[in-house]
């Protein structure tokens, strides 16, 4: 059963207009008081960059170093060269594309609270014939401490993973990796990247498809799932900021740039920028349908152009999976909640949404 279509309501009408997205308060204090502007300093080491050109500069000037790369820093203490990268999430790619050709449950229920409940089906979706050792990785709540993690990746490592699953399953790609490891060593490392590279594809899913349904639900029909995600993903930016530590080549940049300052460019205040966005706080998805998010000035919520997110192409294709299936139950926000809180943490999103079925 398809959406109903809604009337084109001004958006201090739509039932979204109702809901208040409260962000924590430096994340607060940063749209209150640097939205708009450039370069500014935000620390007595640290530069933020909001203007696009400024940020366009700093990010062209040379590629995020190990220790700027958001997944692939060095893992027990070993470099993760960018080959390697790339493997890994070659692999990630092919089984999200595995998981996106079996068939979908007619009934599955996905109305709770989210993301939670998205990263469970996501979860189960592609990760669901790998050992419980495995799949446990993907747990939130080894988000609570590194020590936690590391320890479950130490009992998982502790004996060999087998080649083949329980019967009726297959393993994933990246699980024959770690099946493939023939010491301890290499297995902790294995569930490692293992973790590192499935974990964050289900986690920022999950969170993108919550962060929309937040932002903008119930959408009328014609609103393509992709226009929706570009536009939940400018108001709340996966990665709301990019590191980059100190380096020689900034000074020249810009005169604010001394040489010891770490730099955050800041996409969080780029894509709210009302000299680049009509609007720039209303969640418009139509403004998508004129706009390539490879280009528009500002937008960064795979990266800048000089290195995209590497796993992109495993994201958008699920997210809109979880988006259309949600829009085909009819499920939205609960009326109830009126209020969602935008926690600091590396991947931006409201904590907690409650969806519920608005109709048949």
């Amino acid at each position: 059963m398809t959406q109903p279509s809604l009337p084109q309501l001004p958006p201090h009408l739509h039932p979204s207009a109702s809901r208040s997205t409260v962000f924590h308060p430096r994340l607060a204090a940063l749209l209150r008081d640097h939205r708009g502007k450039d370069v500014f300093r935000l620390e007595p080491d640290t530069i933020g960059v909001a203007g696009h050109e400024s940020a366009d500069r700093i990010l062209s000037v040379r590629k995020a170093t190990e220790t700027e790369r958001p997944t692939f820093k060095p893992l027990l203490g070993r470099s993760i060269a960018p080959a390697e990268a790339a493997s890994v999430m070659r692999t990630v790619g092919r089984d999200v594309r595995e998981a996106l050709k079996k068939p979908l449950p007619e009934k599955v229920d996905l109305a709770g609270p989210w993301p939670i409940t998205g990263h469970i089906f996501l979860r189960d979706l592609i990760l669901g014939g790998d050992p419980y050792r495995l799949r446990i990785l993907m747990s939130r709540n080894l988000e609570l401490t590194t020590k936690l993690t590391w320890s479950v990746i130490a009992a998982g490592a502790a004996f060999p993973l087998p080649m083949k699953p329980r019967p009726g399953a297959e393993l994933t790609a990246l699980a024959r990796r770690t099946a493939e490891a023939t010491n301890y060593r290499d297995r902790r490392y294995a569930m490692g990247m293992y973790r590192r590279a499935a974990a964050p594809v289900c986690f920022t899913v999950s969170t993108l498809v919550a962060n929309a349904m937040w932002l903008g639900s119930p959408f009328d029909r014609s609103t393509p799932d992709r226009n929706i995600l570009y536009e939940s993903m400018r108001l709340l930016p996966p990665s709301w900021n990019l590191l980059r530590n100190a380096s020689p080549e900034y000074p020249a940049l810009d005169p604010a740039i001394e040489a010891s300052d770490d730099i955050l460019v800041l996409p969080l205040l780029s894509h709210r920028d009302p000299a680049l966005w009509d609007a720039p706080d209303e969640f418009r998805p139509e403004r998508w349908d004129s706009l390539d998010p490879d280009t528009a000035p500002g937008y960064l919520a795979f990266g800048h152009g000089s290195e995209r997110c590497w796993g992109r192409h495993a994201v958008m294709p699920l997210a809109e999976l979880l988006l259309g299936l949600l829009r085909r139950d009819n499920l939205t926000v609960d009326p109830r909640q009126t209020s969602a809180k935008v926690p600091l943490a590396g991947l931006l999103g409201v904590d907690e949404v409650r969806l519920t079925r608005s109709g048949p």
